[in-house]
């Protein structure tokens, strides 16, 4: 049995799956660029797929809106229900929303959810924490981090995004009270920004206060690139849907400013207010939500590049970012009306995407995917390799690579990408300083093949 238990371990550990199975059946293909996407039904049966997470676990983690957290087999598909929230409020657009999983998931197992509720009679929003155990495939000990939100049937937000310095980005809509959106006094139209106990950072734009950014409708998207940029999306009213570019303690606008500050008025106000201006809008609305960034080989045509869900045109749409990341130079659609409303996206750490329709009580994971593709762990095995010392370490590393522009990648316990770096000869010294304790991933991609390396920050 301890044999066992460390082999099951070991597979976590390098991301590999557990078992095999046949390829679901081509429901349909697209192209991107010159490769051929395939898409299937991974898990079908499912209502209102709000959110999906890849966990450290190499398992799908699911929010349905009616309450339930589940983890879903990406091999099989299997759903294991862990939870059914009992004080959701499922009515028109709301319910269980969002969910982040702890960075340090192995020592701390720490679900983040955010969703309504009622109280007293009135519908509210609440951000919890619940404690996994795998033992148990359970999620207990709730823990309430932030309540008592203004809240109603629609404009509730709410993404999670845990940051590498282990923050936490919350996101609320205006919950129709349109004028809270400017108001700092006020937890609604905001991007909230508080530590994993709920408590305000030291370091937010206002002292005591969780406000990161305001002026915002309803946010349903968010996202962060490996070199920290962070990315939302944003439904407008009637018109103007919005891609953002987040920066702390700016101003969105809403509800004064509707997309660009295009307006005699909006101008006026974007200039007084410090109001930044969205990458992209879409009138008429396309209702947007989840959004991801592709950075895999796997789809060679989608690297670099946000990949965004929407609601309205049941469409995904990739976004072509400029170098500098400050605007959105193409916008490519896929998929429209193939699979009705889709709300929730992620990327496993093999380059597949997964999507959550939000259809009703016939809602799927759709996965796609490049069959053709063969990831380099697959591959013959070659003589590519490097050395890392010390290890373990504090502040600092030492890499030493066999031949100059080769790309190193740090990655999390959950696969994310915190740091990137290119080093110019053969040999680099990375500056761990930002990095919280933990074990992290070193991988080495070049022309001559790709090898991962395991380093531990004390």
């Amino acid at each position: 049995m301890k044999f066992l238990r460390n082999a099951v371990l070991a597979f976590w550990a390098l991301g590999l799956p557990l078992t095999a199975c046949a390829q679901a059946p081509a429901l349909t293909t697209f192209t991107v660029g010159q490769t051929t996407v395939t898409t299937s039904a991974l898990s079908t049966g499912l209502d209102h797929v709000w959110e999906l997470v890849w966990g450290p676990d190499n398992f799908l983690w699911m929010t349905e809106r009616s309450g339930r957290i589940s983890r879903v087999n990406p091999a099989s598909g299997q759903v294991l229900p862990l939870l059914t929230l009992p004080d959701v409020t499922p009515t028109g657009e709301s319910g269980l929303l969002g969910m982040a999983l702890h960075p340090d998931f192995a020592t701390s197992p720490y679900v983040y959810v955010v969703y309504n509720y009622t109280e007293a009679g009135a519908l509210k929003e609440k951000l919890v924490r619940l404690t996994y155990s795998a033992s148990a495939n359970t999620l207990t000990a709730p823990l309430v981090l932030l309540g008592n939100i203004a809240a109603t049937t629609t404009h509730s937000g709410s993404r999670l995004l845990i940051l590498p310095d282990r923050t936490l980005l919350m996101t609320t809509g205006d919950a129709q009270l349109q004028p809270e959106a400017q108001n700092r006094a006020s937890l609604n139209g905001k991007i909230l920004r508080m530590n994993l106990d709920g408590t305000v950072p030291v370091d937010n734009p206002t002292p005591g206060s969780l406000v990161f950014t305001l002026g915002h409708r309803n946010p349903q998207g968010l996202v962060r690139l490996p070199d920290g940029r962070l990315y939302s999306s944003e439904h407008g009213p009637s018109n103007d849907d919005e891609i953002n570019r987040i920066e702390a303690n700016r101003n969105y606008g809403w509800p004064t400013v509707e997309g660009l500050c295009n307006l005699p008025s909006e101008t006026a106000f974007c200039t007084a207010n410090n109001v930044r201006e969205p990458l992209t809008t879409w009138t008429p609305t396309i209702a947007p939500a989840g959004l991801t960034y592709y950075d895999h080989p796997a789809i060679p045509g989608w690297r670099g590049n946000l990949l965004l869900a929407t609601l309205k045109n049941t469409q995904l749409i990739q976004l072509a970012l400029s170098p500098a990341g400050d605007a959105i130079t193409a916008r490519t659609e896929f998929l429209t009306g193939d699979f009705g409303r889709l709300r929730a996206i992620c990327v496993s750490p093999e380059g597949k995407v997964y999507l959550g329709t939000s259809n009703g009580g016939t809602d799927r994971i759709i996965v796609l995917e490049n069959r053709a593709y063969v990831a380099t762990a697959t591959r013959p095995a070659t003589s590519f390799a490097f050395d890392l010392f010390p290890n373990p370490t504090r502040r600092q590393a030492t890499v030493r690579l066999p031949t100059p522009g080769i790309r190193l990648t740090i990655r999390d316990v959950l696969g994310r990408t915190v740091a990137t770096l290119r080093p110019l000869g053969t040999t680099a010294t990375m500056d761990l300083s930002t990095l919280r304790p933990g074990s992290y991933l070193i991988q080495a991609d070049g022309p001559g093949g790709s090898a991962t390396r395991k380093l531990v920050v004390e």
